[in-house]
């Protein structure tokens, strides 16, 4: 049994979740019409004995003996630190709203139960990865995290694209847990133990070149569950779910589960690993920058968005400040969770009340002038979206703002190749802001696009939605943070542990810039004559602009990303123009040779056991020819030997 005090919230955190699932799921449709309460209750909960027991100032930790092989011994260990603590609190919070929300924008399903048993199997894995005070128990969890986003991301298992999606998702998360298991298995080879207390002491035996094997291994895990380059085209699919789930997945949960392991293994990461680490955040972040460019679908965009904030999270990691990575992902779980649900009741309120109606309630392209039809809509995705974007007095400013400051910092130290990716973070919060514009102008702005279809009635969604979505857009504001709305140095960074690093005033002044430049050339698209190519623009047309190399999606026959095409097809052209070529010279080289080696073998080989059996037979015959049983034969052949033999005396 374990010996410590924390015990019972261990067990009432996961087993809370736990049993609310197999409750809902085994109750089956009867639940329908309480499901959604119940979850949102028991997640409340949670939430509460997470706040009650939150502990900032030690470290406590929960074993449980499991099983024995040998003179090793395993154990099942939870862990609760500041760590800890804030993301049980992110997770909890957010994962309530959401369900609150899920109350009515879910509302006539036929399958409400498994929806939100589904979501309660889900924070319980999510939980379990919050809890895990060692690798292996976190990669328990981790497979479940898998499992459970599998099962939601295919919910509506009767569409053909959403079971794409979660088989897509299911798949490519496999590849990187697999480079997450070799970590962990590499760990306990070298070590004895996966327990994080443990590593801590034993990291320094290990070689320096093995060590960032197993950190980059390790980092394998956060390519696949956090969307990085290049596992990260099953995100923007992912898509294929309910909204809710869409928050929920790109805001406080599986996508942050990549973030709260390179923050948990970041006393792991040599300074080569955290290099390629960085360069990794960094593709990460500019390919869903520029893809959220050219996107149409209103919650696609907000998925490339996700994937462009969680590169510069894994950037921070990179520069060694996790302190900075977990604050954007907080700001962010916020901001983002309230995007999506703002996006979700802006397709509740275009959706077409004919079903035969050929419109599309995500394409943005069919919206514009909404805000006058939903006002509260249009004021949580504004306030997100500025958040989002980087602009003074919201929480996004203050969390990037930290992150490049980092960034400079590091590359002062590093030499001047590193100011490339402080640059580069620069760069892509002006892509954020102009596509940031580009959507709310396409959604809230501009000619009444909907207006077309008949059976298209905007209005504003019920209070039990735009609650939640005015409570994450009141969090997206800076006074939560920091006392200063231009100082990211505020309360929350000291309370996660961030050190006095430095601050630069000139940073918040450049991003500044950045940020109203990308609004300035995003509104001169407004005064065009057809802004943003609207009606120039078709869904094959879309596709065509964006078969950039491996920018590409895939299609719905692929599981794979496009890197993955984009790599092959150069291996194909490798393999036929030079191992296939070569292959070729060597292959009639070897015929010429074998004729060759046949022309010797008949002439020299051949021909010399001919010439000796010849010689042997002719000697034999003429042998024959003296032995005819003639006297004067005999005769001849004594006269010549006596005369050869009075030669050779003569001669010797």
């Amino acid at each position: 049994m374990p010996n410590s005090a924390y015990f019972l919230p261990a067990c009432l955190l996961l087993g809370l979740p736990f049993l609310s699932f197999l409750v809902l799921w085994l109750g089956g449709k009867s639940l329908n019409k309480m499901a959604g309460w119940v979850s949102a209750g028991v997640t409340t909960l949670g939430l509460i004995i997470a706040l009650q027991y939150a502990d900032t100032e030690a470290i406590n930790i929960v074993r449980f003996d499991w099983l024995s092989t040998g003179d090793t011994n395993i154990t099942l260990s939870f862990r609760f630190d500041i760590l800890t603590c804030v993301m049980l609190v992110v997770v909890h919070f957010v994962a309530a709203l959401v369900q609150l929300y899920s109350t009515a924008y879910m509302h006539g399903d036929a399958n409400l139960h498994r929806y939100f048993a589904f979501i309660q199997l889900f924070l319980f894995s999510m939980i379990g990865i919050v809890l895990a005070e060692s690798l292996l128990v976190m990669y328990i969890f981790w497979e479940l995290v898998g499992l459970s986003s599998y099962l939601l991301i295919g919910f509506w298992y009767f569409k053909p694209r959403a079971v794409w999606a979660a088989q897509k998702a299911f798949v490519l998360n496999r590849i990187g847990d697999a480079a997450f298991l070799t970590g962990i298995l590499m760990l306990f080879y070298y070590t004895g133990s996966t327990d994080f207390e443990v590593l801590t002491l034993r990291i320094a035996d290990i070689n320096p070149g093995i060590l960032t094997a197993i950190g980059l291994c390790l980092f394998g895990g956060c390519v696949g569950k956090s969307a990085q380059f290049p596992l990260s085209g099953w995100l923007p699919d992912a898509m294929e779910g309910p909204t809710p789930v869409s928050a929920l997945i790109h805001a406080a949960t599986m996508v942050a589960a990549g973030i709260f392991l390179l923050a948990r293994i970041s006393f792991l990461l040599t300074f080569d690993a955290r290099l390629v680490v960085t360069i990794i955040g960094t593709i990460t972040m500019l390919t869903g920058a520029f893809k959220a460019l050219n996107a149409w679908d209103i919650k696609r965009v907000l998925a490339y968005s996700t994937m462009s904030q969680l590169g510069l999270m894994v950037i921070a990691v990179g520069f060694g400040s996790w302190q900075t990575a977990l604050f954007h992902l907080v700001t962010h779980a916020f901001f983002k969770a309230g995007l999506f649900l703002s996006a979700g009741s802006v397709i509740h309120a275009v959706t077409p009340s004919n079903s035969d109606e050929n419109f599309d309630p995500q394409d943005m392209r069919t919206m514009g002038g909404l805000r006058e039809k939903l006002p509260v809509t249009f004021i949580c995705f504004a306030v997100c979206g500025a958040a989002l974007a980087g602009l003074p007095l919201f929480s996004g400013f203050l969390s990037k703002d930290a992150i490049i400051t980092e960034g400079f910092l590091w590359a002062s130290e590093f030499g001047m190749i590193g100011y490339i990716f402080p640059i580069i973070v620069i760069f892509s919060a002006g892509l954020t802001a102009y596509y940031m514009t580009r959507q709310i102008w396409l959604v809230f702005f501009g000619e009444k696009r909907f207006e077309a279809f008949p059976s298209i009635h905007p209005h504003e969604s019920p209070a039990v939605m735009w609650l939640p979505m005015a409570l994450l857009s009141a969090l997206s504001l800076f006074f939560w943070f920091s006392i200063n709305p231009f100082n990211a140095e505020g309360w929350f960074l000291h309370f996660i542990g961030g050190e006095e690093s430095g601050h630069l005033f000139w940073v918040p002044i450049v991003a500044t810039a950045t940020t109203l430049i990308a609004i300035f050339l995003a509104y001169r698209q407004f005064q065009k004559d057809d802004p943003f190519s609207i009606k120039a623009s078709t869904r094959e047309s879309e596709v065509a602009n964006v078969k950039i190399g491996w920018l590409q999606d895939y299609s719905q026959e692929h599981y794979f990303i496009r890197p993955f095409a984009f790599i092959t097809r150069y291996l194909q052209i490798f393999e036929k123009r030079i191992v296939d070529g070569f292959i070729d010279i060597v292959a009639r080289w070897s015929v010429i040779g074998a004729h060759l080696i046949a022309w010797i073998d008949r002439i020299f080989v051949d021909g010399g056991v001919n010439l000796t059996v010849f010689s042997i037979r002719a000697a034999g015959q003429a042998v024959r020819n003296v032995q005819n049983g003639k006297i004067q034969s005999y005769y001849v052949a004594t006269a010549a030997g006596v005369f050869l033999l009075i030669l050779w005396l003569m001669m010797f």
